[in-house]
């Protein structure tokens, strides 16, 4: 599956359909779901009460009808719940297929934890980690935005381009990026 061992300070990423055996491989205790309104409605028993973050959003760039595109309440949502996170136990990102939505909230979540670390380098972490990873443009700028880094991660993101069209597998990253 790709989750490797149990390294507390983790994120590993996956589909909504090996989100109950990540957690289960990964010990993960802390969650984020981003996902339109459909999917994962319950919080899988393994994750304490105020550890699951439910981010509602579907995968466009821009609003839609009928759907909800990520927005800067998102991103501030996800800051916050990673600025929380102790690190005592894994955390697991999920998305529909762990491609887009995922990756890019992953992305963020890195900048955020690595701040002196260049975009470009995160970038490449990611991309060496999932084949599959296309992050989200929009997820990516508003992160962008929010942690004040001039367009750099949108440009790091662009850098990797779009990744293998194929069903993503689980992966892992640690959450320090060296």
């Amino acid at each position: 599956m790709g989750v490797g061992g149990r390294g507390t300070d983790d994120i590993h990423v996956c589909s909504l359909n090996d989100v109950h055996d990540v957690i289960r491989l990964a010990g993960a205790r802390h969650l984020v779901t981003c996902l339109g309104d459909g999917g994962l409605k319950d919080t899988p028993e393994d994750i304490l009460s105020g550890r699951h973050l439910k981010l509602v959003m579907h995968d466009v760039e821009a609003e839609q009808a009928g759907y909800m595109a990520s927005s800067a309440a998102h991103v501030a949502d996800l800051l916050g719940f990673v600025a929380s996170w102790d690190r005592s136990a894994p955390m697991l990102i999920h998305c529909y297929a762990g491609i887009s939505r995922s990756t890019a909230a992953t992305f963020v979540t890195l900048c955020a934890l690595n701040p002196q670390t260049p975009e470009h380098y995160i970038a490449k972490y990611l991309r060496n980690a999932s084949p599959a990873a296309t992050p989200n443009r929009r997820i990516v700028a508003l992160g962008d935005a929010a942690l004040g880094r001039s367009g750099r991660m949108l440009d790091a993101a662009d850098q990797i381009g779009r990744g293998q069209m194929e069903l993503a597998r689980p992966f892992v990253m640690r959450a320090r990026v060296e």
